[in-house]
């Protein structure tokens, strides 16, 4: 359960319109059948003692990142006619597997998994939907790729679906990672020892850095500073220029208040 504590230190603002918290991973974003407090729309709507809230895009369960709440009906509808109109922005930051060394626009369309014993798996197939995601590399450690990622279309899982298809797919990902069976198992019987093996990370390592709404009333600009989680995980490999020789001492890991290397990083890139 989420309690009152824990969402105030995940709010990056607060407006009489809007609502922009920073979602740890393993949090859900929708109502749950378990009481307000177990999703974080619930445990908002208790926190600000309102009834509705809006919620115009929304992250999956393992994802963190930047999810804003709208509090005011014209203010949701303002954010999703931008989304319908295509004058929204979103960046993330994804930790993949294996060297992706040159930046990569991909152009595949998406759609339902046919074969997939999760009904919510997508693929890629040709009479899918629209899909286009860039990928650009900032950095190497332990065989993986530290990537900044800015999709140009919605579709669902489309990050992880676009990764998977170019032979790189978010570490850690239970569903489009090595092996299916993964999620099934993970949903059954938790974070196993065979899910550790395999997959080395206990969430996918993908997290939603900046969201943009380009408003009739002007630009609105939310960035969330990147999960420690994801930061530990980052800095807990092997630097490129170890990987024959001796290891390089880790950076510390991220508290409140500090930075990382991983982070320096990512600021820097945005300037």
């Amino acid at each position: 359960m989420i309690t009152p504590e824990e969402l105030r230190s995940w709010i990056l603002a607060e407006t009489a319109d809007w609502l922009a918290v920073n979602k740890p991973a393993g949090v859900v974003c929708h109502p749950s059948k378990h009481g307000p407090w177990s999703s974080l729309v619930g445990a908002a709507r208790e926190y600000l003692g309102e009834a509705v809230l809006h919620m115009p895009s929304r992250l999956d369960r393992e994802t963190s990142g930047i999810v804003v709440l709208a509090r005011r009906r014209e203010a949701g509808s303002l954010m999703q006619r931008a989304i319908q109109a295509g004058r929204v922005r979103k960046r993330y930051l994804a930790v993949l597997e294996g060297e992706l060394r040159e930046p990569r626009l991909v152009d595949l369309p998406i759609g339902r998994a046919p074969a997939s014993a999760v009904f919510l798996k997508q693929a890629v197939r040709e009479d899918g939907q629209p899909a286009r995601t860039q990928f650009i590399p900032l950095d190497w450690r332990g065989g993986k790729t530290l990537a900044r990622v800015e999709p140009e279309t919605g579709r669902l899982h489309q990050i992880r679906v676009h990764a998977a298809a170019i032979g790189h797919p978010v570490a850690g990902d239970k569903l489009y990672g090595p092996d299916e069976t993964l999620f099934l198992e993970f949903i059954r019987r938790g974070y196993t020892e065979r899910l550790h093996r395999q997959l080395g990370a206990e969430r996918h390592m993908l997290h939603a850095e900046e969201l943009v709404f380009e408003l009739d009333r002007g630009t609105i600009r939310f960035h969330a500073p990147l999960a420690a989680d994801m930061a530990r995980f980052w800095e807990s490999l092997a630097p490129q220029d170890a990987q024959t020789g001796s290891q390089k001492p880790m950076s510390t890991p991220p508290s409140t208040g500090s930075t990382t290397p991983l982070m320096n990083r990512a600021a820097g890139e945005q300037r």
